[in-house]
């Protein structure tokens, strides 16, 4: 017996010694030094190893640090020690909740409930871990279904109970990156990445976030070092082999571009739009090239088509606006060429965009005029000499004397067309007033009021004399032709 009392004494003053550890390690906590509380709780831990609550308070103080796996290692230890230590399952099911596996929680949380049914907070939490359940199935759903902001509600809930689940914010990230919000994306898996440089999911929503972002070539390497620290990494291996593919094509439609062959680049840019419909930049800057080759090869209409199909993916994308504007210009069609570079200026305010600008709304007011070059049926460089012939033959073919015997219908059109063909010919045979006409001015400030025209003076001027045509009257708006 006398041999065993010293050993008896020694753990006695060990349990002293740990209890004083404990007591200030509880002043810490209280004082929210946790950190000094931890190093309190190891000390008691290391004096008295199987007592259950020094475990539980260390769990506690973990968890108060954000250390939560750390933290489930403390609690399940003291659960061990004490099976019927009720705060010990609560704070392993915490940490389960916290670190995104709410079906181990709920575990806890019963066990919990089972050693005292009427405790609240393993009530509150058993509910907790259910709704984290139900927001998990959901966004799997949602996620299938490509409902990206719906799986990025669940997750934001779920991250509420759960705020060290790396899980989770992966998939919210990953979502994120869908939905085109890359920087909120790029942060959520840089943080991931700093505190686990290793993690292959947030190794590849880094890369998605740049291949969306059109950077591929930096992608590519995300995407193979995600690969390297996890090689059955089946979304990273797709988008790999996607980037890899995308650079290729696009790269080798820019250099039949560039060399002029127009038809294979058209070919190459098809076939590069049709890798993955998700990257929405790289694609709308493929649909504006292969738009810059359709109007190469004057297809216009389809390169409005693409050009618009580009800015749909990006409404951002200025340069498949100007493409697109400049279709509209060759053309005619000005009301659409000036809403587009409207949209440029207002985003670009350069001296460029602005006398782009200029120039399309010119050329609306003018498309408005009355086009005196269709009516002469003549180009718009067309000569002096083409534009007397031009108003000879057209003057002639609507004088109302060649329609004497039509219906009063027909009668008022060819007037009306007779009087046309006069005007055109006034304004297109005055050197002074087709530059003013043709540069879009306007001819009242000439003093030239179209209204009051009279076009059979212009007939008798231009037929009238020898060898031409002379122009009587033979009754009010009656006249015949008399050779002389």
């Amino acid at each position: 017996m006398a041999a065993t009392e010293p050993e008896l004494l020694d753990d006695q003053e060990a349990k002293r010694e740990a209890e004083t550890f404990k007591e200030q390690g509880n002043a810490y906590y209280a004082k929210k030094d946790y950190n000094e509380a931890y190093n309190y709780y190891t000390k008691a831990i290391d004096m008295c190893p199987k007592n259950a609550s020094y475990y539980g308070n260390r769990a506690a103080t973990l968890m108060m640090l954000g250390r939560f796996r750390e933290a489930l290692g403390d609690a399940q230890q003291s659960v061990r020690l004490d099976d019927s230590f009720v705060r010990g399952h609560l704070r392993e099911g915490k940490c389960h909740l916290s670190l995104g596996n709410a079906m181990a929680a709920c575990r806890s949380f019963q066990r919990a409930l089972e050693l005292d049914h009427k405790n609240a907070q393993a009530q509150q939490e058993f509910k907790n871990a259910n709704a984290v359940m139900e927001y998990e199935k959901i966004a799997e759903t949602d996620f299938e279904k490509r409902d990206f902001r719906k799986v990025v509600f669940c997750m934001d809930r779920a991250l509420e109970f759960a705020p060290a689940c790396h899980r989770f914010k992966i998939l919210k990230a990953e979502c994120l990156a869908m939905l085109g919000r890359y920087p909120e994306a790029q942060s959520v898996a840089s943080d991931i990445l700093r505190m686990d440089s290793t993690n292959a999911d947030a190794l590849y929503v880094r890369g998605l976030c740049l291949y969306y972002e059109d950077c591929i070539e930096k992608a590519v390497q995300f995407f193979v070092q995600a690969l390297r620290m996890a090689p059955d990494h089946e979304k990273a291996c797709i988008a790999c082999r996607n980037a890899k593919a995308l650079k290729a094509k696009k790269e080798d439609g820019n250099k039949a571009f560039k060399e002029g062959n127009y038809k294979l680049a058209y070919e190459l840019y098809s076939e590069a739009l049709g890798i993955d419909p998700n990257n929405i930049k790289t694609n709308a800057k493929l649909y504006c090239n292969r738009g810059t080759v359709n109007s190469k090869l004057r297809k216009l209409d389809d390169a409005i088509e693409d050009c618009t199909n580009a800015v749909k993916l990006d409404d951002t994308y200025i340069k498949a606006y100007l493409r697109r504007a400049q279709c509209y210009m060759d053309t005619e069609q000005y009301e659409e060429a000036v809403r587009d570079y409207e949209k440029v200026y207002q985003t670009e305010k350069t001296k460029e965009h602005k006398q782009l600008l200029k120039n399309a709304q010119l050329e609306l007011k003018k498309s408005k005029r009355k086009d005196y070059y269709k009516i002469l049926g003549v180009d718009k460089n067309a000569s002096e000499d083409e534009i007397k012939k031009a108003y000879r033959k057209r003057a002639l073919m609507h004088h109302p004397d060649r329609h004497s015997g039509a219906s009063a219908e027909v009668q008022k059109e060819e007037e009306k067309k007779f009087k046309e063909v006069g005007e055109a010919f006034t304004i297109l045979s005055d050197p002074k007033k087709k530059t003013r006409y043709d540069s879009g001015q306007d001819l009242d400030e000439e003093g030239m009021n179209m209204g009051d025209f009279d076009p059979n003076n212009i007939f008798k001027a231009f037929f009238g004399g020898p060898g031409g045509f002379s122009f009587e009257a033979s009754g009010p708006g009656n006249f015949f032709f008399q050779f002389g």
